[in-house]
């Protein structure tokens, strides 16, 4: 090579190089060390640490903004404040973008919208799970409509991947006004303690129009949305903690929905039975236990992930093993308002279903439910609407179900809770189950109602007996094939096992239509 080109090619390459430094600065060092003063990793220090290393392999990095309005022709950063591509998590292929506050506070633009349209449309194209990493301030103000059409832009590319690959959404600082609703399309929401919050209005407006005096943390911080409205799924303690709970949640559920979740070897044995799990479920109807410890005794490793752990907390969802495989769980929690079924139980549970549905991860339920919550505040805000939710998704769902009665199946929340008749597979019941239409006592009122005024508590206390004796157990359903077994408690895990074994291969479909018509 002469030594003219050669010295050409030597500029061209500084020239990249220094065009790739200049990017990586974000909106310059002195931003970049304000962000982690806040407590807050750096948008490029958070993909490092989510993806395996060395994986990263970065798009559009040396792109800009186009607007010329109110002075933004002289303000240019490359990127754009927002860095997109692809990587690996435990070798598997996933698509990133992470909202750099440093530039502009993270606002979006268009260009910002494009960039992460792009690897949207890449990860449906290819399959791969797409994971948002977002810290920003909401709508570049001065792009006007153009930024809007972008957020639209990706609502629409979040609609038509929901089912066909795993959607992720890390919120990692402000997430205000329009920009709440693709995290809120998406599968998981994960957000950190102190320093993310969630809205559609902030504080200042909200005092101004409803004279309400209100903190960002309490108005949409982690634990409000965690605990009271269940926007969120997880509440992480820090940055590092929350990308480490995505890269966990990766690990239960499959690339897209042609796939099926990854298959973990594990060392607890398959036949494994357990003695405890005989005197778990106390003897009384009436009291209380914690459904977790039959979760825990029974699932690989006695490892579960659970999922809206604060929100909810009358039904216990999550992710286990059995044998390798992933499975989700849906659990009544007799430890919290009996385990019975409400509004906000209802809809936890439904869009756990439906998700795993999606992505072909089978489902164990376990059921100790007393029935719906009775209340005027109940009724009045939908519990008919939001309980059918329940029932529509377990009946939809095509993946193989399993469901196991512990204690208490009462009326229609019997029916809801993955029933024979909604198209469960197998149906465990434990000796100490309960199948019928209510509970002894209010049986008895009922029936007995003008008996009892006109004779002693000997006579109500007989009839309840009977009511027991004969209602309170699980052979009534047995006898009719809506169980399929009644098992011994301690051999929980090898009887799941096995039945799921006998459905890995299982086949079942919906009637042709379009979509159906959910009770939203």
């Amino acid at each position: 090579m002469k030594p003219q080109t050669q010295e050409k090619s030597m500029n061209k390459l500084d020239l990249l190089q220094e065009k790739s430094r200049l990017a990586e600065l974000g909106g310059g060092a002195a931003r970049l060390e304000k962000q982690r003063a806040a407590g807050k990793m750096t948008a490029r220090e958070r993909i490092e640490f989510f993806l395996d290393e060395g994986s990263f392999e970065e798009f559009d990095k040396f792109v800009v903004h186009r607007s010329t309005d109110f002075g933004l022709e002289k303000q240019k950063f490359m990127g754009d404040g927002v860095i997109t591509g692809h990587g690996l998590v435990d070798g598997r292929e996933v698509f990133v973008f992470a909202q750099d506050f440093t530039i502009f506070g993270g606002s979006l633009s268009e260009t910002h919208a494009r960039k992460i349209c792009k690897v949207m449309d890449l990860a449906m194209k290819t399959g791969a799970p797409i994971v948002g990493l977002n810290d920003s301030g909401g709508a570049r103000i001065q792009e006007g409509v153009v930024s809007l059409g972008g957020y639209a832009d990706i609502f629409l590319r979040n609609t038509l991947a929901s089912g066909v690959v795993p959607q992720i959404s890390c919120i990692l600082g402000p997430c205000a006004g329009g920009a709440v609703y693709s995290p809120a399309i998406t599968d998981f929401n994960i957000m950190v303690k102190d320093t993310s919050y969630m809205f559609i209005t902030g504080p200042d407006v909200i005092k101004t129009v409803t004279h309400e005096d209100v903190t960002k943390d309490h108005l949409g911080g982690a634990m409000t949305h965690n605990a009271k409205s269940g926007v969120a799924h997880f509440a992480a303690d820090s940055d590092e903690h929350c990308l480490r709970l995505t890269r966990e949640l990766l690990s239960f559920v499959p690339s897209n929905n042609l796939e099926n979740p990854p298959f973990v070897p594990t060392n607890d044995p398959s036949d494994r039975a357990d003695e405890l799990l005989n005197s778990i479920v106390p003897q009384s109807s009436n009291q209380p236990y914690d459904i977790r410890e039959i979760i825990n005794n029974v699932v690989d490793e006695g490892y579960f992930f659970e999922v809206q752990e604060h929100f909810a907390q009358n039904i216990v969802i999550g992710f286990a093993r059995l044998g390798g495989f992933s499975v989700a769980i849906v659990a009544n929690q007799p430890a919290f308002l009996a385990g019975v079924l409400d509004i906000d139980a209802s809809v936890k549970a439904a869009r756990f279903v439906r998700f795993c549905d999606c992505f072909n991860i089978p489902i164990i339920t376990f059921e100790d439910v007393p029935g719906f919550l009775p209340g005027v505040n109940q009724e009045h805000f939908g519990i008919i609407r939001h309980g059918a939710k329940l029932l529509y998704a377990f009946a939809e769902a095509t993946v193989p179900k399993i469901t196991v009665i512990t204690r208490k199946a009462y009326g229609g929340a019997y029916c809801v809770m993955a029933s024979k008749h909604i198209r469960t597979d197998i149906n465990f019941a434990y000796p100490t189950a309960e199948i019928a239409v209510m509970g002894a006592e209010g049986a008895v009122g009922v029936l007995y109602r003008k008996e009892i005024a006109e004779n002693d508590e000997q006579f109500r206390q007989s009839k309840v007996t009977e009511f027991k004796e004969k209602f309170a157990n699980p052979y009534v359903a047995a006898e009719h094939g809506f169980i399929d077994e009644v098992i011994e408690p301690k051999f929980t895990r090898p009887k799941l096992i096995r039945a799921l074994s006998l459905l890995q291969n299982k086949r079942d479909s919906n009637p042709p239509k379009k979509h159906g018509n959910i009770p939203l």
